[in-house]
């Protein structure tokens, strides 16, 4: 017997709700800056926030210096990130196999995050004296946390049963993590990297606050200091540097999606006659 299922009535779905809170934020921007120009001189409402308009245009105006300037912040930040998730991961697997080892390190690995990025950054740019090398060990160091955290949670997460079931097949040790913790501490993983990835763009834009001959921060800096008439160059930065953590983060759940298709959320609900 074929079920016939009535038509449903649309229902914007995640993304759409996504694009419709982006427009709504970018009308809510225009406004808020119009009202501002309406009620202060020019100059003191540029200051405080430009129309979106004059931001768009000024990322077109300067995307030759903006794109050069933003590949060198974005490429250390990656090899800073790509550092701290390897050594996140292989600190977490080293816990999950010893538990002494875990309880030795775990009260160091909290208390290394204590210390903020913004009062850290000048300390190592000044041991290092090297910019690039500042803004890898910056991105590795906020990366490595969230991995070992999340990480350590999913290897913990791997149901009893199924450990019990590969140790009473004889598997062995680098058998049971290949084919049954890795597999279940891939979410957490990937949890651990979408909070890293954006951390790790703005912790090598603070060190190249602190003086360093190029990137968005020196941008930035330079910007301020010539005042409203580079207001939208300053705000620009800020906008490219905001697009390459969203970029990142988008990119590793695209990762995830492919590589954890058995997770809930990516199962594909299908409907059907029966």
């Amino acid at each position: 017997m074929i079920r016939l299922i009535p038509p449903r009535s649309y229902k914007p779905g995640y993304r759409s709700w996504i694009v419709i809170w982006i427009i709504l934020l970018l009308l809510l921007w225009e406004g808020i800056a119009w009202i501002l120009h309406a009620s202060m001189t020019p100059q003191q409402a540029s200051s405080r926030l430009p129309y979106l308009h004059d931001v768009v245009m000024a990322l077109f105006r300067h995307a030759g210096t903006l794109a050069e300037q933003g590949s060198v912040t974005f490429g250390n930040a990656a090899i800073g990130f790509a550092g701290g998730t390897l050594l996140g991961l292989a600190l977490a697997l080293l816990m999950s196999i010893a538990v002494w080892l875990e309880r030795t390190l775990s009260p160091y690995v909290i208390s290394s995050q204590m210390v903020p990025v913004i009062g850290l950054a000048p300390i190592v740019y000044g041991i290092i004296h090297n910019a690039e090398w500042a803004r890898i060990v910056m991105a590795a160091y906020v990366t490595f946390f969230p991995i070992i955290i999340h990480t350590l949670k999913g290897l913990k997460s791997t149901a009893p049963e199924h450990l019990e079931l590969m140790r009473s097949c004889g598997a062995s040790l680098p058998a049971q993590y290949i084919k049954c913790l890795l597999p279940s501490a891939l979410p957490g993983l990937f949890s651990g990297m979408k909070i890293a990835a954006p951390l790790a763009v703005t912790s090598s834009i603070v060190v190249e606050l602190m003086g360093a001959p190029d990137g968005l921060g020196v941008l930035m800096v330079s910007s301020l200091y010539y005042g409203n008439a580079q207001v939208g160059m300053f705000w620009a930065t800020i906008m490219l540097s905001m697009g390459i953590g969203l970029i990142s983060y988008l990119v590793i759940s695209l990762a995830e999606r492919w590589l954890t298709p058995w997770q809930p959320e990516f199962r594909s609900k299908r409907g059907g006659a029966a």
